[in-house]
């Protein structure tokens, strides 16, 4: 691990004790630490218990609104997984909304590892989408 190398030589912070034994924190490291001394079988972080976050309400704010052409501008440089995410949600709740989007760079990955461009994204989930400028055409819809 790269932090045990870096941190060798210093004294260390509680945390970073925790660290350099395989735990998150110094407080973990001191209740195995303890757990050993009494001799307690256990497990560290082996069971995973599933649970569901309730449903909470979200407001989402479009950047423009046209309001004779009725169309939802949001303009995106950035365009994160959680923004992807939150968009989908939006048109599966909002379907006779009509959201586009105007990306600084259209042909920008959505991360490194994949071939799919924001462009890519957008038709493959239905949304309008124009790189840099407005469309003449949209404000004659």
């Amino acid at each position: 691990m790269w932090y045990k190398k870096r941190l060798r030589n210093k004294k260390l912070t509680s945390n970073q004790v925790g660290l350099v034994h395989g735990f998150r924190s110094g407080l973990e490291k001191q209740i195995a630490d303890e757990l050993k001394g009494l001799r307690v079988q256990y497990e560290f972080e082996e069971t995973k218990l599933k649970y569901v976050k309730p449903q909470k309400t979200h407001t989402y704010t479009p950047d423009f609104y046209l309001t004779k052409q009725k169309i939802y501008i949001e303009t995106k440089g950035l365009f994160t997984s959680a923004d992807r995410q939150k968009m989908k949600l939006i048109k599966e709740q909002h379907p006779d909304k009509d959201i586009r989007f105007i990306f600084s760079n259209s042909k920008t990955r959505i991360s490194k590892k994949s071939k799919t461009t924001y462009s890519m994204w957008a038709e493959k989930y239905g949304f309008k989408w124009a790189d840099k400028h407005m469309p003449k055409e949209w404000l004659n819809e």
